[in-house]
């Protein structure tokens, strides 16, 4: 295992981005993102995503898109990302969403024609540092999760984030996929050697696979709950929801359909949905921030099953990563520097991750 300082892996992204034809102002938002992803210790959305991303640039990936604006309100905003990587306007919907929140109270944007946005907790806690309670969800852009009683994928990892403001804490701040895990993580354990845990994904006949590189081969994972009996019917209805939110009201692709109607190789037409409010709507001036510190404060408090490891708020688990790793460096496994090395020979990229 590698370990480089952040600096060196948004300098090693940028360079990237920018061979591959990204603007510098795109490709420094994207480079901040992908870093301040893997600083949070969300390996599964950093620095690993740029040799997937390579692998698309050819059909899916508008590497210089006119991202515009197509329909807006007081409150509301519509996005075309023009089938560019999703970072640029998903910061670009947040902070719309943020500037109508902070003018009326609520600002809610969508974004269609889009790719991978990263993380949607990064998104959320542009709100929650503003003061504002953020909500972000994403459809996806291969089919991953397999429906309760299914025997084939019908959605992605569908995540959903939501972040809310504190006063003495940081924000608190949800980001979840509705399958039992990210795509992402089978990569992180095929790339780190190690198997899956029963119950992540399964094979061609339905039956749990432990072989994570097969397994982020065929990208069948189950959804948050695992089996019906633990509440699986749970995570597949989320994972509706948030493509109800993304997808259908953005007009971006239901991708079983987009698979069958279109070019599966052409772009994927991924939407996000973007919320932010102000607390203040419903509270008087600090009201709310006093309150979520009690509440972040006693979840911290409740007696634990091990004291080593004791009870997390959500978002506990990402700060801590980010104040080891910003003193300590990235962690990036040494199958990743291979294949960063190889886009970068590919894409002739200066590679500076370990060197220069």
């Amino acid at each position: 295992m590698l370990f480089i300082p952040a600096e060196r892996v948004r300098r090693q992204s940028f360079n990237i981005l920018r061979a591959w034809g990204q603007s510098e102002a795109h490709a420094n938002i994207t480079a901040d993102i992908l870093t301040e992803t893997d600083l949070r210790g969300i390996d599964s959305h950093g620095l690993s995503m740029l040799p997937v991303y390579f692998e698309q640039l050819a059909t899916k990936l508008n590497m210089t898109p006119n991202i515009r604006v197509v329909r807006e309100t007081q409150v509301s905003a519509l996005i075309d990302a023009d089938s560019g990587l999703g970072h640029v306007p998903g910061h670009m919907g947040m902070t719309m969403a943020i500037d109508k929140a902070k003018s009326i109270g609520v600002g809610i944007v969508t974004v269609r024609n889009s790719a991978h946005y990263g993380a949607a907790g990064f998104y959320t806690d542009m709100a929650a540092r503003a003061g504002l309670i953020g909500i972000s969800t994403t459809s996806s852009r291969g089919l991953a999760m397999v429906p309760t009683f299914g025997a084939e994928p019908v959605f992605g990892t569908n995540p959903i984030s939501v972040a809310a403001p504190a006063k003495r804490n940081a924000p608190f701040n949800l980001d979840m996929a509705t399958t039992t895990v990210a795509v992402g993580k089978l990569k992180l354990k095929w790339l780190n050697d190690k198997p899956l845990p029963v119950g992540w994904a399964l094979d061609e006949d339905g039956k749990p696979l432990t072989d994570a590189r097969r397994a982020f081969e065929l990208k069948n994972i189950t959804p948050l709950g695992g089996t019906r009996e633990l509440g699986s019917h749970k995570g597949y209805g989320l994972a509706a929801v948030v493509n109800l939110l993304a997808a259908t009201l953005s007009g971006a692709a239901f991708q079983p359909l987009r698979l069958r109607r279109e070019d599966p190789k052409g772009p994927d037409n991924i939407g996000h949905f973007f919320l932010a409010f102000d607390p203040k709507l419903f509270r008087d001036e600090g009201e709310f921030e006093h309150d979520m510190d009690e509440m972040l404060d006693y979840l911290r408090t409740v007696t634990p099953v091990d004291p080593q490891q004791p009870v997390l708020a959500p978002g506990d688990p990402e700060y801590q990563q980010k104040v080891e790793r910003a003193a300590n460096g990235i962690p990036v496994p040494e199958k990743l520097d291979e294949l960063v090395r190889k886009v970068c020979h590919e894409s002739k990229a200066d590679y500076v991750l370990t060197v220069g």
